[in-house]
Formats: structure tokens, C-alpha cells, sequence
């Protein structure tokens, strides 16, 4: 049964939520907890591969974070996680390559779990909180949060209300606009106008043999374009429903299952909005609708060979006869230029042409285009002080909440939240 009133109330069980439970209980075992979640298995990043990437930046929102404040909590981070790092070699000569044509390469500490074995670190971590007298309820999804003079709470399934001292909303980015419409119903000031807009490329392990020195390497380019999210040994691109339409991603198995010879990444472009369209939420769902109208309800893909030509694919185009390869994701043969507008587009592939000057192989006419891959951690409330305290006693941190971009911020995020609520206990 689930008690009517808690210390600290955390919605969401992903990384930022898994980070400010596990410091409430390192700091404070007398408090009560409650975490909430309207999945049967914790969600976001550990759910998928588990990428974790231990040097700041990556990862942490800039204007919440300084290299200090984030390099004082990744060990705490690395503690619970238990990370095995990834081996590096050559950076160096890629680095040079790279600055020579304009682009940096970061150097980043990076360990990677796989989808095959993220459950069993979720079931580590999730045993370890309800050994600390943490209630966690799944498959139950929180409707509304409350933060006002009579009380401060949720709603559970639109009639359950709980009541907590504390409330830390962490739903990752799928919870964008759950946040989006909390924040508007209280008043909380928000900034939404910032999304990533990019393709996920897929190509044999020849044609992108970085991944052999640097599982996935950080490549920054002119135009805010950037690689992201590198996938190799057991690598698949995958389909991730949001809403009314169908995204891309992709992730990879442990080094444990046989390989698959293919690697695959984002190239991803940020965009900043300015009038009259000020909402990344608005541009995200507005491209992922015109994508998903293309592609008859599924992405596009397309190879690298036809863009080239300004032919669109067709599904003859993805047969053994003509390539080396097959794509690991069913969806629709096409024409990107239809869907990505141009200014992306031409930003992404000039990114391309660059890549391909260092690492010589990713403009294969074989390599696989798909699109949408889109990014919507947008929603930046304003924040009353450091610890994201958007209310009296609400908080809001983690990927929706516009605090972190991947695992390890994203529970630091969660970190710095527990810090503000034991301060004030």
C-alpha cells in the first residue's frame, strides 16, 4: 500500500531520479521515499545501451554546469554506476586531422553496458533502493504535481493524491511535455527554444574503423552540428515512438554477443528558435509529423549513393545484390530532401564531407541516411537557485528538464536536487 504522505516524493526512475534517490539514502536513511514511474522497468538511457560518458561537457547543460561543480559529482556517479571504461588509441592523430579542417575532437572517459545486459544493472540498482526502504511504484503514472500553501504532492492515475515534503520531477526527455504543461498550470517560467534536429547513419565497420580506437568518439563541427550516440561491435538502428509519430535511434549489444560488422551515429544539429517559432517542442512535432507523413507512418531512409545523385532510394536499393549490407531497421525507402529542411540538411552534410576527410570511409555510397532522429530536452524552467528548485518545494532536473543530455549529467542533475532538499531538512 502506498502511504498518503512522504518525505521526498521523485517522479521517474531513470538516471536523474535513480541519482537523487541514491544521496537522499546515502545522506539521510530516516527519510521517507517514494518514486514513481509509469513504466514497468526503469526508463531513458540505462534502459537502451547504458552509454556513460565521464568528461565534462558532454553531457552537461552549460548553463547549469561548470567543469568544477560537475567534475566534484562524476565520481559519486561512477560509485553507483561501477563503470568498465573503454580503452582509447590514436586520438591524437584524429584530433590533429580534425583541426586541421576546423572541427575538435573531445577526448572522453566512456564506459558502455549494452542492451543485453542494461537490465541487470537497472535490477542491481533498483534492489539496492528498496534494501534502503525506498517505496517504488511502477506501471503507475503520475497525472499532475502539486506544490501550493495547502500542499505539496502528485497525482496518481488522476484520483490517487499522495502528499510529500519534497518533489523532484525527473521524466526524462519523453516527459517533455508532461513538464511542459506542469510548468504552465503553476507558473513556473520556462525557455523552450532550443531542439536537435539530425539523421542517424549507418555504414560497415570499414567504413568508420575510429570506432576500433574510440568507442564514441565527439566529434563537434561548424554550424552546431555534432556526432552522437556511436553504436558498433552488435550495433542496430531502432524505432522510438513518440506521440503521433515514429523517431530513430540506435544502440548496441555487449561485447559479450557476436557482432554484426556495422557501426551507427547521429549527426544532430541544434537549433536555436527566435520569433515567430519559439517552441522546440513545436518544431520537433511539426518534423516529425511532415516525416511521418512521407514516410507512409515510418521514417525515411536513404543511401548516401542516391542523396548524392539527388535520386530518392527505393527498396530495390537495399538488396545484397547492390551492397555489402542491409539495414537493421525496416522503414521507408525515400527521398530525405522531401522531409530535412534545406538549412539542416546542407549543414549535416557538409559535417559529412568533413568526417570523411578524417576518417575516410563514411561517404560509402552503401551508407544508410535515416531520418527523423530529433532530441527534445528543451524545456529550461527558471530555476530558483542551484540546486533546480522551480517552485517551494518542487524540483526538476534530468534531460526533460533541460539540466543534462545523457546518463552521467543527468544523475549529477539528480544529485545536486538531493543536495538542495538536505540542506533544508
Amino acid at each position: 500500500m502506498t502511504s498518503d504522505y512522504y518525505d521526498v516524493i521523485i517522479v521517474g526512475t531513470g538516471p536523474a531520479a535513480l541519482g537523487a534517490a541514491f544521496h537522499l539514502t546515502d545522506a539521510a536513511t530516516s527519510l521517507s521515499i517514494l518514486m514513481v514511474d509509469r513504466d514497468r522497468i526503469c526508463s531513458g538511457g540505462l534502459l537502451n545501451d547504458c552509454k556513460q560518458n565521464y568528461s565534462y561537457p558532454i553531457g552537461f547543460a552549460a548553463e547549469n554546469w561548470t567543469r568544477e561543480e560537475a567534475e566534484r559529482l562524476l565520481p559519486l556517479v561512477e560509485e553507483k554506476l561501477q563503470p568498465v571504461f573503454k580503452e582509447k588509441q590514436n586520438v591524437e592523430v584524429y584530433q590533429k586531422r580534425a583541426e586541421r579542417i576546423g572541427v575538435s575532437l573531445l577526448d572522453v572517459r566512456q564506459a558502455h553496458v549494452g542492451t543485453d545486459r542494461s537490465r541487470l544493472l537497472i535490477q542491481r540498482l533498483m534492489s539496492e533502493l528498496s534494501a534502503r526502504g525506498v517505496h517504488i511504484l511502477l506501471e503507475k503514472e503520475v497525472t499532475d504535481v502539486f506544490d501550493d500553501a495547502d500542499w505539496s504532492g502528485i497525482t496518481i492515475a488522476g484520483a490517487e493524491k499522495v502528499r510529500g515534503g519534497k518533489v523532484i520531477v525527473a521524466p526524462g526527455r519523453k516527459g517533455f511535455s508532461f513538464l511542459q504543461r506542469i510548468m504552465e498550470r503553476m507558473g513556473i517560467g520556462c525557455i523552450d527554444n532550443i531542439v536537435d534536429v539530425g539523421i542517424r547513419l549507418e555504414t560497415t565497420l570499414n567504413n568508420y574503423p575510429i570506432v576500433n580506437d574510440y568507442y564514441d568518439p565527439k566529434f563537434y563541427f561548424p554550424d552546431g552540428v555534432r556526432t552522437f550516440c556511436t553504436n558498433s561491435g552488435h550495433a542496430r538502428v531502432t524505432i522510438e515512438r513518440y506521440h503521433e509519430f515514429n523517431l530513430v535511434n540506435g544502440h548496441a549489444f555487449s561485447e559479450e554477443q557476436a557482432g554484426n560488422n556495422l557501426v551507427n551515429f547521429a549527426l544532430l544539429k541544434t537549433i536555436g528558435l527566435k520569433d515567430p517559432v519559439r517552441s522546440g517542442q513545436q518544431m520537433a512535432v511539426f518534423l516529425g509529423r511532415l516525416a511521418h507523413e512521407i514516410g507512409g507512418g515510418k521514417p525515411l531512409m536513404q543511401r548516401v549513393g542516391d542523396f548524392r545523385m539527388g535520386k530518392r532510394s527505393t527498396a530495390e536499393t537495399f538488396n545484397n545484390d547492390l551492397y555489402s549490407f542491409r539495414p537493421t531497421c525496416p522503414v521507408t525507402a525515400g527521398d530525405l530532401g522531401l522531409a530535412v529542411p534545406a538549412k539542416i540538411m546542407r549543414h549535416i552534410w557538409a559535417a559529412m564531407k568533413k568526417l570523411d576527410t578524417i576518417v575516410p570511409g563514411i561517404l560509402h555510397p552503401s551508407t544508410i541516411m535515416y531520418y527523423p532522429e530529433i532530441k527534445m530536452y528543451a524545456n529550461k524552467p527558471s530555476f530558483l537557485d542551484r540546486y533546480f528548485r522551480v517552485s517551494g518545494h518542487l524540483y526538476m532536473v534530468g534531460d526533460g528538464a533541460g539540466t543534462s543530455r545523457g546518463i552521467t549529467g543527468a544523475w549529477a542533475s539528480g544529485i545536486r536536487a538531493a543536495e538542495g532538499i538536505l540542506r533544508c531538512m
